[in-house]
């Protein structure tokens, strides 16, 4: 039987900063959202994969739809409709992309995954993350999906922050603890790291992660590489050097090849990842640096194919 991953969450546009033929500031727009990115770094790596989200009948969900098909990923487990794409507008003034995001009664924020194909099993791991989950009621209907599956096929779970669109910081806190404790594998980056927890040691926060029922924790730190903790230690990788173009994406395409990686090896299971050897989890980890500097070497998120990685 195939054995697939999904994205679970949101597909929108996002609109890069750039200039005109003028020299002006201008924006374009570049099919994105973080569990769509990992969609299409998965299938272009090769694996077989799903997207689940809503997606707009629009131009805009056209152009969703589209760039999924090109990247072998399959549409089973989405679902189309005639409300409006999800809206992001990037600025890259920052080390960390910043966005500012038009969402209200849209395809994706409506999303009802109960009435639609249910997961079958096919399906191998599951990855959620971003504003997906604390936007609701698609929050609440993507919670219910990972509760359904959970201990059934791997979790794989990534904050990816986005502070403008949490209403009710309590709320969120709780719900991200509770999905870390849940998920098989969290990936985290250094920055979310210190939104959730401010001033705490990561390797603190990873041991309560893992105490309370994660399988791996891997905390994403840009420049300065990536710390994977597990119960039998940690095991660090560095970045892969690269002219930088720009960051976004990066995190996305590292998840998928992350997973891309222990798919590839048969480690994607829920026992095997709680028993991985550091030499297992070092080659994942270093797999997903080169699938992310090459993301990084480009404008938008526009992660490698796998005859890229070959090169």
């Amino acid at each position: 039987m195939t054995e697939m991953i999904v994205a679970c969450g949101e597909a929108l546009i996002d609109f890069l900063p750039t200039k005109d033929e003028q020299g002006r500031d201008s924006y374009r727009p570049a099919v994105g959202g973080s569990p769509y990115n990992v969609a299409l770094t998965t299938g272009r790596l090769g694996v077989p994969t799903g997207f689940l989200g809503g997606i707009s009948t629009d131009f805009f969900g056209d152009m969703l739809a589209d760039e999924l098909v090109r990247s072998n990923v399959d549409l089973k487990y989405a679902g189309r409709s005639a409300r409006p794409t999800t809206l992001a507008f990037v600025s890259l003034a920052h080390e960390e992309p910043q966005y500012a995001f038009f969402d209200e009664n849209t395809a994706g924020r409506l999303h009802d995954p109960a009435a639609h194909t249910p997961i079958g099993d096919e399906v191998e791991a599951l990855h959620f993350g971003s504003f997906s989950l604390a936007t609701e009621p698609f929050a609440s209907r993507l919670a219910q999906v990972m509760d359904d599956n959970r201990g059934r096929r791997v979790i794989c779970y990534d904050p990816n922050v986005r502070p403008t669109l949490i209403a009710d910081r309590d709320t969120f806190m709780a719900r991200a603890e509770a999905f870390a404790c849940g998920a098989d594998i969290v990936k985290i980056s250094g920055a979310d790291l210190e939104w959730l927890h401010p001033g705490a040691d990561p390797e603190t926060i990873a041991e309560g992660w893992l105490k309370g029922g994660a399988g791996l924790v891997v905390v994403t730190r840009g420049g300065a590489g990536v710390t994977a903790f597990t119960r039998k230690g940690k095991v660090f990788s560095p970045i892969v050097p690269t002219t930088v173009v720009d960051t976004v994406g990066a995190g996305d395409s590292f998840t998928g090849g992350f997973l891309a990686r222990l798919h590839e090896k048969g480690l994607l299971d829920i026992t095997r990842l709680r028993t991985l050897d550091h030499r297992e989890l070092k080659d994942a980890l270093d797999f997903a640096n080169r699938v992310a500097s090459i993301t990084c070497s480009r404008a938008g998120a526009n992660p490698p194919w796998r005859d890229e990685l070959a090169a």
